[in-house]
């Protein structure tokens, strides 16, 4: 495969998009972040990369706390604008018609619009020459219901969730290249984990035909 050599660049792609909400001295903030990842399984550890001169990162480093608010496609367009205006001259939740909402264990609200919020507290700073890296722990982790199916599966394929992938927004494809483990999984098992998942689609597709009452 021929190729070209670049200069050294952010060109890990693609990235997780989501909404960061934040509070401190009584006001609430949000902010789009794409550089965030999971750092640690036990605890659960996560991250967020912040622009030292942005609203939220004086936010942030006073409260010690934050939530990632995973959004769907249809919040894109209030995605973006969250990281193109500064909470200094607006109020992004009044924009965007997102509803702060408490959550259980830090300050800083949670979007209600949102299918999946992390509630994160702060346990280390990393400073770097552009960002500095907030890493936190997940203590509370929200799912909106509808994103259950009748076992108490997590179906996070429903969400709708967004990457951002060289300064672009993409959907999410519904339909699976493979699950974790496939390249080495015997006959057997992948019989019975294909069997398992056309149950569910089919549980799913007869749930969206039943009438509302």
């Amino acid at each position: 495969m021929k190729k070209r050599t670049m200069k050294p660049g952010t060109m890990l792609n693609p990235v997780p998009a989501v909404v960061v909400s934040c509070r401190s001295g009584g006001k609430n903030n949000l902010i789009t972040i794409a550089w965030t990842g999971i750092v640690n399984s036990e605890p659960p550890m996560t991250y967020i990369s912040v622009r030292k001169s942005r609203f939220s990162h004086d936010m942030i480093e006073k409260s010690g706390e934050y939530v990632i608010n995973m959004v769907s496609e249809s919040q894109t367009k209030d995605m973006d604008y969250c990281g193109v205006r500064s909470g200094r001259d607006v109020d992004k939740f009044k924009d965007c018609d997102f509803t702060a909402v408490a959550a259980d264990i830090v300050a800083a609200p949670l979007i209600d619009e949102a299918p999946v919020n992390l509630e994160c507290i702060v346990k280390e700073v990393r400073h770097y020459p552009s960002h500095d890296m907030f890493v936190a722990e997940i203590v509370k982790v929200h799912a909106a219901d509808e994103l259950f199916d009748e076992t108490g599966r997590l179906c996070l394929e429903d969400a709708g969730l967004v990457t951002f992938c060289h300064g672009e927004y993409y959907g999410i494809k519904k339909k699976p290249l493979g699950k974790f483990g496939y390249s080495i999984m015997k006959p057997k098992t992948r019989r019975r984990v294909n069997r398992e998942a056309m149950d569910r689609n089919r549980k799913k597709r007869n749930s969206r035909r039943k009438p509302r009452r």
